[in-house]
């Protein structure tokens, strides 16, 4: 019996954390620093896991590792081998948590996902969170590549690597400052297409959008501003340079508040989904599911909070360095 399961069982968690590690980096170096181990510790793991596995896992191009087609197929069943190892070693302590990881574009996650965070945190305090946020471009590659356990995304891109779930509905909206010469009136398309536009950066799910629902309708359109943050559009846009173009959602406060009005247009109604992302080989952990179910709870005008596994710390919000 012990010999049949020392024959079967002849690679260990920690060659691949080392695999998964080299996977994300290109070389041992960086895979030691992530790991907390030696450069030659980190390059003994990896050949003792080709050894074991009697594969090679990388293709050597200089100085680099780039993961070939074994290795392409053995890193989602690593990910989530490590991942269901990080949980079993959180049952009974509170101690090395693993945290849950989201990346989110910008409209999602600076006006949707805090408060559905928040809630979620009251429910679960002892779970650690993690929030990065970007482009839709940027978050579908950071599930495809395992680097976020769930994405939330405003864009209709896909990847073959990720399934793509619609959680929310939204619109987009053509908006301006009160004093502006276009507020106040309906606007005709010839008036829309002449006049100067700040919109967000492209790779960015909102000028997906936008790209579709008015370059056809409006081309050519007279872009003035391009910038990468829908904060900074509603300010350019309020301080009374051009008109713009966000989600609904991301306009609210400011139209509410009167230092921004909605233009009145004859084009149709930009209605979008918002989806969440996830890779499509990785089992989600608990964590993950529970945090799921609660945004398609939200969704449904019904929220409950699902219970993740035990752990204990506080949600750390950050933005990417653009």
């Amino acid at each position: 019996m012990n010999e049949k399961t020392d024959q079967r069982l002849r690679l260990t968690l920690r060659q691949l954390e080392v695999f998964a590690a080299l996977a994300r980096t290109g070389s041992t170096r960086a895979a030691a620093d992530r790991v907390s181990r030696s450069q030659s510790a980190a390059s003994t793991a990896l050949a003792a896991l080709e050894t074991a596995l009697e594969a090679q896992l990388f293709d050597r191009v200089g100085r680099r590792l780039l993961l070939n087609e074994q290795g392409r197929a053995l890193l989602p069943l690593t990910i989530s081998l490590l991942d269901q190892a990080g949980e079993l070693q959180s049952l009974f302590s509170r101690e090395h948590v693993t945290p849950l990881r989201m990346a989110s574009s910008f409209t999602i996650g600076e006006y949707l996902l805090p408060e559905v965070i928040g809630r979620w945190k009251q429910a679960n305090p002892q779970v650690a969170a993690r929030l990065v946020i970007g482009n839709t471009s940027e978050v579908i590659a950071a599930v495809a590549g395992f680097e976020v356990d769930i994405g939330f995304i405003e864009g209709r891109q896909r990847h073959p690597d990720v399934v793509v779930r619609p959680w929310l509905s939204d619109e987009l909206v053509i908006f301006a400052a009160p004093g502006h010469a276009l507020a106040g009136r309906a606007l005709g398309m010839a008036e829309l297409a002449a006049a100067g536009w700040v919109l967000r950066e492209p790779g960015s799910g909102t000028r997906e959008a936008t790209d579709r629902w008015l370059f056809e309708r409006l081309h050519p359109m007279r872009i003035e501003l391009e910038l990468g943050s829908s904060e900074a559009v509603k300010r350019v846009v309020a301080a009374g340079v051009g008109i713009g173009c966000l989600s609904r959602k991301a306009v609210a406060e400011a139209l509410a508040g009167g230092w921004l009005v909605e233009l009145k247009t004859r084009l149709p109604r930009a209605a979008r989904a918002l989806s969440i992302v996830v890779h499509r080989e990785r089992r989600p952990g608990r964590a993950a599911e529970a945090f799921i179910k609660t945004c398609l709870a939200e969704s449904a005008g019904a929220p409950t909070m699902a219970s993740p596994p035990q752990a204990r710390s506080r949600p750390r919000v950050r933005r990417e360095k653009r």
